[in-house]
């Protein structure tokens, strides 16, 4: 598996946090914003880690890790306006983060206690999708709607490098630039489809696809948050002018597993793992700032102690959560009672009951 992304690829932070220059794109920052960068990238590392801890404790019932790819989460969401809409897939917790999602509330919906639990209109930041390709439609429809109101606002969608293999992804490609939609398609090719390695989903990379499409396509260096929120502050810029669409692909890698029910020992090799981690978006940003007196060991450590307390939240937060009541997945089918789903949420309640401490809270809850 390659680790370099080729002469297209975008960077500005080279893995040994040594700032170069690109010809079309730049973007400088202060001290203060250097750190700002910094501490986010360690805190949704933190998060990460622990809410897989606490789904190994039993906690949760699922967790999808984004180690890895935090710099092309909070690289792409600092370059949003306030105002402006993130459609994620379900691994943007980087995302979530930088827009204000408390990570308990993420952990919710992973325990099922929730169906998310963030106002989508608070944080500017929608729900996580877990049909493959489906919010990519959901964001031009936004994004077309946006447009038809005379806002001059982009639209950020999330997918990942599966993903891109889905009908949905394709048919939100056509609506987009037919309609000059003012949407940023935002592409972490993490490299695994689950278990199918990127060369078995494409023959080009895959922000070439944009050009068949009638659209431009970026390639940046997913592990380099410069980069990309440079990239994707003009791929907005182009949006909310009126330009259209513009495919970014953050060229980054899943150094976990896809979630945690997967074991990624089984197909892919220590040598490719390791060789990612030489491209670390958060050692890279902690050489820069180190070496430039831009933080000091001090506040490094701050930082260290501020993600800890984040992970003693969490642990604490979520084990005050209820359990899990499976019979109310079936409270939000259908807006008023309907007898097929009365007699399958009644099956399942008495067959739950069969079973010792078995998880029935809710099961006697009405329709919604």
């Amino acid at each position: 598996m390659a680790v370099d992304g080729g002469p297209e690829l975008v960077q500005l932070l080279t893995p040994e946090g040594v700032l170069v220059e690109h010809p079309d794109f730049a973007l400088a920052l202060d001290d203060d914003e250097w750190r700002t960068r910094y501490e986010h990238l360690v805190m949704v590392r933190r998060l990460d880690a622990e809410a897989t801890a606490l789904q190994r404790h039993g906690e949760l019932g699922l967790w999808a890790p984004c180690q890895g790819q935090e710099a092309a989460q909070v690289g792409a969401a600092l370059a949003m306006r306030p105002t402006e809409r993130i459609f994620p897939t379900y691994r943007e917790h980087g995302m979530a983060y930088v827009r204000g999602v408390d990570p308990v509330t993420l952990l919710g919906l992973f325990r099922g206690t929730t169906l998310g639990g963030w106002d989508p209109a608070e944080h500017g930041f929608n729900l996580y999708t877990i049909v493959i390709g489906d919010q990519t439609l959901h964001a031009v429809g936004y994004a077309m709607g946006a447009q038809r109101d005379g806002a001059a606002e982009g639209v950020l969608v999330c997918f990942g490098d599966g993903a891109s293999s889905q009908g949905d992804v394709a048919e939100a490609f056509v609506y987009a630039a037919v309609n000059d939609a003012p949407v940023v398609f935002f592409c972490q090719n993490n490299q695994w489809a689950i278990s199918e390695p990127l060369e078995r989903q494409t023959r080009i990379p895959l922000f070439k696809r944009a050009a068949g499409y009638g659209f431009p396509g970026v390639r940046v260096d997913g592990n380099d948050v410069l980069a990309v929120q440079a990239v994707v502050t003009a791929a907005l810029e182009r949006a909310r002018a009126g330009r259209g669409p513009t495919l970014v692909e953050a060229f980054t890698y899943r150094m976990g597993a896809h979630t945690t029910s997967d074991d990624p020992t089984r197909y892919r090799t220590t040598a490719e793992g390791e060789a990612w981690r030489l491209k670390d978006p958060i050692e890279r940003v902690r050489a820069h700032i180190v070496r430039s007196g831009i933080a000091d060991a001090a506040w490094l450590g701050e930082v260290e102690q501020r993600a800890e307390a984040l992970g003693e939240h969490m642990r604490s937060a979520c084990r005050a959560m209820p359990d899990p009541a499976p019979a109310s997945m079936f409270e939000h089918v259908y807006a008023d009672a309907h007898p097929v789903i009365d007699r399958e949420r009644q099956w399942l309640v008495t067959y739950l009951a069969g079973f010792t401490d078995a998880p029935t809270a809710g099961a006697g809850a009405g329709v919604g």
